[in-house]
């Protein structure tokens, strides 16, 4: 009888599972949650079946739904990890998603690029399509003080090349089933995430331009602020890879979640030396640095 229940493959069937279903409703409530708070802003309205739902509210509704599956949806994989049903195949598959996950935020930031560089390259048009004042032909506008790409850019640059190099270190500590280097290279890299974001709230917040001001505030604070949100999930990823590594999971035969995140923090890494060398140092050749920025 107990010969029945044995596993003679490597693949594994999950138990029936609320996370899917759960999850995709909580998407659907956060992004029609997310018109009706634009509509809120706008002061407008939202009528549905009769009823105005014109307010922020129901945006973190569906936020809070998707947080808790991604925990829960999370928690199960890890247990299913200490079950021992992440056979070669399993890990193989994992892998394969990640990648994949990987490859599509990729084609996330081909976007803010694309259209930082339409703007950039053909600035007459751009204005006309964003009904701004006639740039003077240059990018960026003539009314526009940029960054000094040498001062904190180039601070936080440094600050994330240096995180790329202790993620390594701990990944190679563990490899090597060094688990004091383990939680020393991950808290090293936790605390490089935390201060790469303290300094780029710093420059937002003085930042010489406003996310409304012009098309060149538009597609800046578009695409670095979308690369400060994935360093934000980045570093909250690492973080949960430490609790982990203290309570003493990961393996050198068996820590997929760590390489998981190793892989989106080198990816956080390289999309932000193409900000640094596009957005920054390219687009403000010849234009007006503001001082003390």
């Amino acid at each position: 009888m107990a010969d029945s229940h044995a596993k003679h493959h490597d693949y594994h069937l999950v138990d029936p599972s609320p996370w899917p279903f759960l999850g995709s409703m909580g998407a659907l409530v956060m992004a029609i949650g997310g018109v009706a708070w634009m509509k809120y802003i706008n002061g407008g309205t939202f009528p549905i079946f009769g009823y105005d739902i014109a307010n922020p509210w129901l945006f973190f509704i569906g936020l809070a739904i998707v947080l808790y599956t991604m925990f829960a949806w999370w928690s199960d994989t890890v247990k299913e990890a200490h079950e021992g049903y992440h056979t070669r195949v399993v890990s193989l598959h994992l892998r394969y998603g990640m990648i994949m996950f990987i490859a599509s935020e990729v084609m996330f930031f081909v976007a803010w690029f694309w259209a930082f560089f339409d703007a950039s390259l053909y600035p007459n048009e751009a204005a006309q399509y964003a009904r701004e004042a006639y740039t003077g032909g240059v990018w960026p506008p003539k009314s526009i003080e940029v960054l000094d790409p040498f001062h904190l850019p180039l601070y936080n640059t440094i600050i994330l090349l240096l995180s790329g190099t202790t993620v390594t270190w701990a990944h190679h500590a563990l490899l090597h089933d060094d688990r004091k280097g383990l939680i020393w290279g991950l808290t090293i890299t936790v605390g490089l995430g935390v201060l790469f974001s303290m300094v780029q709230a710093y420059e937002y917040i003085y930042a010489p331009f406003a996310f409304k001001d012009s098309i060149y505030g538009a597609t800046f604070f578009m695409a670095t602020g979308f690369h400060g949100f994935h360093v934000l999930i980045g570093t909250i990823f690492l973080l949960v890879c430490l609790f982990r590594a203290m309570a003493g999971d990961f393996t050198p035969k068996q820590h997929f979640g760590f390489e998981a995140a190793a892989w989106y923090w080198h990816f956080v890494d390289v999309v932000w030396l193409f900000l640094f060398t596009c957005i920054y140092v390219w687009a403000s050749a010849g234009a007006t640095i503001a001082e003390g920025h």
